[in-house]
Parts: C-alpha cells; sequence; structure tokens
C-alpha cells in the first residue's frame, strides 16, 4: 500500500468530492497518511524483550556447559547485543513497523485519524453531517470517521464496507479509484440522509490531504 498520489490524481479527487457534495448537505473530507507512527519505542521493547529472551536461553546452556562467563562479562554481552539490534533498528527503520504488534498498529492509525478528523474541522459542520475518509498507508488502516448527525442514521456496516473496498483496491495498487469510489459510495449515504437544497454552502475544503 505504499503509494502516492500524483497532481492529477488530486485533482480529479477533489471533483469527484465536489460532485458527490453537490447532492447532500453533508461534507466529505480525505486524508491520506503515509505513516501514523515511527514505532521507535514499541519496536525498541520487543528488541530489548528478544534480547532478554535470547540472553535466557544463553544462560541456561552456560549453566550446563563447561564454558565460563562471570556476571559482569555475561550483562555487557546483553548491553552489546541491545545496542547492536537499536543500531540496526536506527539504520533500518522501516523495520520498527515490522516489529510493532498490528492491533498497536492499528490503534496508533485511528488515534491518527481522530486527530485528522478534529484538526481539520470535520467536527464543526451545521447540520454535524462531515465524513472523514482515512487511510494510513504504512499500516495498511483505512476508516470512515462519520460526525453524529450521520452516524446516527447510517448502520456501522455500511462503513465498514466502504473501508473494505479502500484497503483491497489500496492493496491491488489502485489507491486513487479506492478513494473514488469511496467518495462516491459515501456521497450517496450523505445525500439519502441529508439531500442538499437551495442553501448548500460547501463548509469544508474539497482537496485531498496527504501528511
Amino acid at each position: 500500500m505504499r503509494q502516492s498520489l500524483t497532481p492529477q490524481d488530486h485533482r480529479a479527487l477533489a471533483d469527484r468530492i465536489k460532485a458527490a457534495e453537490g447532492a447532500t448537505r453533508g461534507e466529505i473530507y480525505c486524508v491520506v497518511a503515509r505513516q501514523s507512527d515511527s514505532y521507535v519505542f514499541p519496536a525498541a521493547f520487543m528488541l530489548a524483550a528478544g534480547v532478554l529472551a535470547a540472553s535466557l536461553a544463553v544462560a541456561f546452556w552456560l549453566d550446563r556447559s563447561w564454558l565460563l562467563l562471570g556476571h559482569l562479562g555475561f550483562v555487557l554481552h546483553q548491553v552489546v547485543a541491545l545496542a547492536a539490534a537499536l543500531a540496526v533498528l536506527r539504520l533500518l527503520p522501516g523495520l520498527a513497523i515490522r516489529l510493532t504488534p498490528r492491533r498497536l498498529r492499528y490503534r496508533r492509525a485511528h488515534d491518527n485519524a481522530v486527530r485528522q478528523f478534529l484538526a481539520h474541522n470535520v467536527h464543526a459542520t451545521e447540520k454535524r453531517t462531515g465524513i472523514l475518509i482515512f487511510v494510513s498507508l504504512a499500516e495498511r488502516y483505512a476508516t470512515v470517521i462519520a460526525d453524529a448527525g450521520i452516524d446516527g442514521k447510517v448502520p456501522q456496516a455500511e462503513w465498514d464496507a466502504i473501508v473494505a473496498r479502500i484497503v483491497a483496491a489500496a492493496a491491488a495498487g489502485r489507491l486513487t479509484e479506492g478513494l473514488a469510489d469511496a467518495i462516491d459510495k459515501a456521497g450517496g449515504l450523505l445525500a439519502q440522509h441529508f439531500p442538499g437544497g437551495v442553501s448548500n454552502p460547501n463548509e469544508l475544503d474539497d482537496h485531498v490531504v496527504e501528511i
């Protein structure tokens, strides 16, 4: 899912958002994040746990072998092993996310989505009908966060279906198509419950934000 949007993609998606919002009082905002966290500390914890587990195995082996290693020497070897592991983590930053449990990756991505929802004032529309379509590429995570005005009227299964289509499209290298499809589907749900009228102000920017 490591992809980026071209200027043409941005223009096409902005036009798609504008068209979808033309039939509804709802607002659609899209954010694509390359990664939602550095995961340095979780990865360092996992490495430290691995070194500790390896040290325990070595300690049992030394206890049953003829080799002699003093307590100080054993601790120094542990320190060197941990320092080497952290050095590898620094040289290969992409390794950090691979060492982080999926549940934690999804939690960090979801937290980022909530921050974007609030930071871009998706919650501040007049009728509370804004939705955020959020994708975090490194975590292979997508979500739709809907404000109170629309979320109470749409079953969660509808949002889940949109998310599933985004993830499938992005995994196949078709991120732009997945976002366009999500915008269309979300626009249809918004138009069904909050159709546009004579007064239909555009309360949020229509472009896709990449962070």
